[in-house]
Order: C-alpha cells, then structure tokens, then sequence
C-alpha cells in the first residue's frame, strides 16, 4: 500500500502552491503550516535541494472527529502535502490518510480517513 498519492503539473512553482492551497480549500481544508523544507536545508546544512514546501492541511471537522475517537491522534496531523520542483513540472503529493491511520489500530477512524481521502485525492486531481 502507498502512503500517498501525486501528481505532476506544469507552472511556476508558487503559482502551483497557490493552486493547491485553493483547491484544498474547496475540500473544506486551510493550510496550518507551511515549511519551506529547501530553505531549511539550505540554511541549517549548506546544501541546495530543488524546491519542496510543505504543506500543513486540516479540516477542522474531520480533525474534531477523529480526535474523538482517538484522543493522541495530534501525532498523526496535520495532513501533509508536498509540493516539488521535478524535472517534468512541479509534483504534488498528498499523505494518504487510510494508510497513515492503518498504523492507529482503531477501526472507528476507518470511515473518516476515507472521506479524507477522498477529499484530498479530489484535490490532487483537480490540479
């Protein structure tokens, strides 16, 4: 099972963060952090990377939810998606939330990760 999903685009790659920022939120997500990973690395190691930001994604309701039912779930979120210069484009990958939650052991999660998935590949695809 792969822990993500992706996709690559053509565009520059802030226009690409911007697209993928709106996108998530017409699946009703805000993007709570965002890590300029390239950046870091530049800065704390001296070593240049192509572009990657990362991207911290949440849906207050499904986050609400799953804490419910699962009160340490905090380890487990945001859900993060990355977005990568490539040779090809800029590549846009996103956790896959069923997989990410198989590790919980709680099956009263299962239902909500689904409709995070579909959510979040609903994002991907629209790019």
């Amino acid at each position: 099972m792969s822990y993500y999903f992706n996709k690559t685009v053509t565009g520059n790659f802030d226009q690409v963060i911007e697209k993928v920022t709106e996108a998530l939120k017409t699946q009703g997500f805000g993007v709570l952090t965002e890590i300029d990973f390239s950046g870091t690395l530049k800065k704390k190691l001296d070593v240049d990377v192509p572009n990657y930001r990362i991207l911290g994604a949440c849906n207050p309701k499904f986050a609400y939810e799953t804490y419910q039912k699962e009160n340490k779930i905090g380890v487990m979120l945001p859900c993060n998606v990355i977005v990568q210069q490539a040779d090809n484009g800029v590549e846009v990958s996103a956790v896959d939330p069923i997989a990410m939650m198989a590790g919980v052991g709680n099956s009263e999660l299962e239902s909500t990760a689904g409709e995070v998935q579909a959510r979040l590949k609903a994002v991907i695809d629209s790019l």
